[in-house]
C-alpha cells in the first residue's frame, strides 16, 4: 500500500509537470517515479521526500542545502547522484518546482 504523503507528492508533481509529453510515470519500489527519457527524474518517496537525480559534481554544493541528504534505499546509501529532500524543503510549489527544475537541468549530466 502506497503511502499518503507519497500520493500527495505525486500530485503536486504531476500538477507542476503539466502533462508534459516526454514524462513517463511509474510506480516504483513503493514510490512513485517521474521519467524523462526513461531514466528517473525525481520521485516522490515515503513520508513525501522527493527523490532528485542530479549531476555527481553538483551534488556535493546540493548537499549544502537545507533538508537535502544522499538518497538511502533500503540499508544502501545510494550514488552521489541520488539526493532526498525533505517535505519541509518543499512545502510549497515554488520549492518543488526548484527541485523539479535542477533534476531537468543535471538529467543530461548524472
Amino acid at each position: 500500500m502506497v503511502d499518503a504523503a507519497v500520493v500527495e507528492l505525486a500530485d503536486r508533481i504531476r500538477a507542476l509537470l503539466g502533462g508534459a509529453g516526454e514524462i513517463e510515470e511509474r510506480a516504483m519500489f513503493g514510490s512513485r517515479a517521474f521519467l524523462s527519457d526513461g531514466h528517473i527524474l525525481v520521485g516522490a518517496r515515503k513520508g513525501g521526500a522527493l527523490l532528485v537525480r542530479v549531476g555527481a559534481e553538483r551534488a556535493a554544493m546540493l548537499l549544502t542545502e537545507r533538508g537535502v541528504t544522499r538518497a538511502v534505499m533500503g540499508a544502501r546509501t545510494m550514488s552521489e547522484n541520488w539526493l532526498d529532500v525533505s517535505p519541509d524543503a518543499i512545502a510549497d510549489d515554488a520549492a518543488l518546482m526548484h527541485w523539479i527544475d535542477v533534476a531537468r537541468e543535471d538529467a543530461g549530466a548524472a
